[in-house]
């Protein structure tokens, strides 16, 4: 058995800590609970889950208190969690494993993000860099932390999956919750462009805070910004801003300007279901149904899926319009029933308007 303490820090959380801390309970964690500022009852309700809580005066730096909870730690191998982010499968001794046959690598969980889209709530799954020895890595950046190398300064270090998935809820608070969350971030990441101008992360960062409010004309504008500077193609963070920025074209009326910039760069995001799809929204727009229906079959059969549906119930959603368009109301009925199965609205809708069964 390999020690760990889970690291985690919080202001005002007593809504969510207690869905945090007691999944942790069964296993043999080390909890470090740093607070950086409670008014409400987050520190008492953790105090029923740990007695390692300490407190940190904030100072708009997230990398500063991600840090002094790693000092507090006392095992070298860390795992990081949020108080939005509530355990829901682990496997330890595959963990232990995993550390070993990785001794100086960094541990990826899978998180499912939920919000709400298209008339249901979905998820976003990702894979999230929280798991490592505290001697080897740290924190930096003031917002929209990154784990680093303490030797070398990189971001580009050995990633490997482990088996532990979280639910995240911290899209599921409604708008006013979600501007508030855009004016804190945007404000640091703004300070990190001016210390950083040439550096594309912050700009992909102020993109996604406008993109989580359907503010899609700022969103274009930063990601723009991104792409106009170098980035690395190593970043793990490409693939979404790729998508992202494809998505922001195409709901501000550009997409002509979207595939004239990302079809010369399709080959680097092809295997990537997301991008493929959005790329089949911006034919739709053009109207260039059979581009679209090429780029909405590839999407079901990509194997890389960053997000619920993408390979599912959109594609088969877009077929099926696309055979609408074309006439084809038999292979439109059939895609359809493809993704109402699923439970997807707009395809239910058009069943329903066709006047035929869902099934």
């Amino acid at each position: 058995m390999i020690p760990i303490s889970v690291c985690i820090i919080a202001k005002n959380e007593e809504k969510n800590i207690e869905k945090c801390l007691a999944p942790l309970m069964p296993y043999s964690f080390e909890i470090i609970f740093v607070d950086t500022g409670s008014t409400d009852k987050t520190k008492e309700l953790a105090r029923k889950y740990t007695d390692k809580i300490y407190d940190f005066e904030w100072i708009n730096d997230f990398s500063a208190a991600r840090n002094f909870s790693l000092q507090k730690a006392s095992h070298n191998y860390v795992l990081i969690l949020d108080c939005d982010e509530f355990l829901t499968e682990i496997d330890l001794d595959a963990i232990y494993q995993a550390i070993e046959e990785h001794p100086r690598g960094v541990g990826m969980l899978l998180r499912h993000s939920y919000y709400e889209s298209g008339g249901m709530q979905v998820s976003y799954p990702d894979r999230v860099e929280r798991l490592f020895h505290k001697r080897r890595y740290y924190y930096t950046l003031s917002i929209h932390e990154q784990v680093t190398d303490i030797k070398t300064g990189s971001t580009l270090f050995e990633r490997y999956d482990i088996p532990l998935t979280l639910d995240h809820v911290g899209y599921c608070g409604g708008m006013e919750s979600m501007l508030q969350k855009v004016e804190r971030n945007n404000t640091l990441l703004l300070k990190e462009i001016e210390k950083n101008p040439d550096d594309p992360y912050f700009y992909f960062q102020v993109g996604q805070s406008y993109n989580s409010i359907e503010d899609y004309e700022n969103a274009y504008l930063y990601y723009k910004k991104a792409f106009e500077l170098p980035i690395d193609p190593r970043q793990p963070w490409l693939p979404v801003i790729a998508q992202a920025y494809l998505h922001a074209m195409n709901v501000t009326e550009r997409a002509e300007e979207a595939v004239a910039f990302f079809v010369p760069r399709y080959d680097q995001f092809a295997d990537d279901a997301s991008f493929l799809c959005t790329l089949g929204a911006s034919y739709l727009r053009l109207n260039q149904p059979m581009k679209a229906m090429m780029e909405f079959v590839k999407a079901i059969q990509c194997p890389n899926v960053r997000e619920e549906g993408v390979n599912t119930y959109l594609p088969y959603y877009n077929i099926g319009l696309i055979n609408e368009m074309l006439g084809d109301l038999s292979s439109a009925v059939s895609f359809y029933r493809r993704a109402a199965a699923f439970g997807y609205p707009l395809a239910i809708d058009r069943l329903n308007a066709l006047g035929v069964s869902t099934s």
